[in-house]
C-alpha cells in the first residue's frame, strides 16, 4: 500500500494532482483516517505499467494497523512520538480520533523491521511504565 505522497513521488505528480485522481474515482484508494493508502495493483492499473522497482523481487513488505481504543490525546501523543523516534526503515504514521478515542498505528516495512517495532510497543502497552496512564 502506498500513500498520496508516495504515489505523487513514483509518478512525478503534485499530491494534488493524485488526491483529484482518487476523488473523481480514476485511482482506487482506501480511507484510513484522513488519510488515503493506494494498493500497489490499483497504481498499476492507473499506470498500465509495474511499479516494482528492478532487482527488488521477492522482496517482503509488512502493512500493518494498530488500533488503540481508551487513549486520551496526550497519551496519544506520547505513543506516537516514542513508536516514530524508536524506528528505523519502516514508515510510521499516527493517526487520533478524538472522538472515539482511538489511535491507529500505521507501519509499513520489511519483515524484521516492522517486528522491531511491534516488540516495542508490545513492551511499553504491557510494561509498568505508566505511558498510557499519564502517570
Amino acid at each position: 500500500m502506498y500513500s498520496v505522497e508516495q504515489v505523487a513521488a513514483l509518478l512525478g505528480l503534485h499530491v494534488r494532482t493524485v488526491r483529484s485522481y482518487i476523488r473523481s474515482g480514476r485511482l482506487n484508494a482506501v480511507r484510513i483516517g484522513k488519510q488515503y493508502r493506494i494498493a500497489k495493483s490499483d497504481l498499476e492499473q492507473l499506470t498500465g505499467r509495474s511499479t516494482e522497482p528492478t532487482g527488488t523481487a521477492g522482496a517482503v513488505e509488512v502493512s500493518s494497523i494498530v488500533q488503540l481504543d481508551g487513549v486520551d490525546r496526550a497519551a496519544a501523543d506520547r505513543l506516537g512520538s516514542l513508536v516514530l523516534a524508536g524506528v528505523g526503515a519502516p514508515r510510521v504514521q499516527t493517526l487520533y480520533d478524538e472522538h472515539r478515542h482511538r489511535l491507529k498505528i500505521i507501519v509499513i516495512g520489511e519483515l524484521a523491521e516492522t517486528a522491531e517495532v511491534m516488540q516495542l510497543l508490545d513492551s511499553v502497552l504491557n510494561s509498568e511504565t505508566g505511558l498510557l496512564t499519564g502517570e
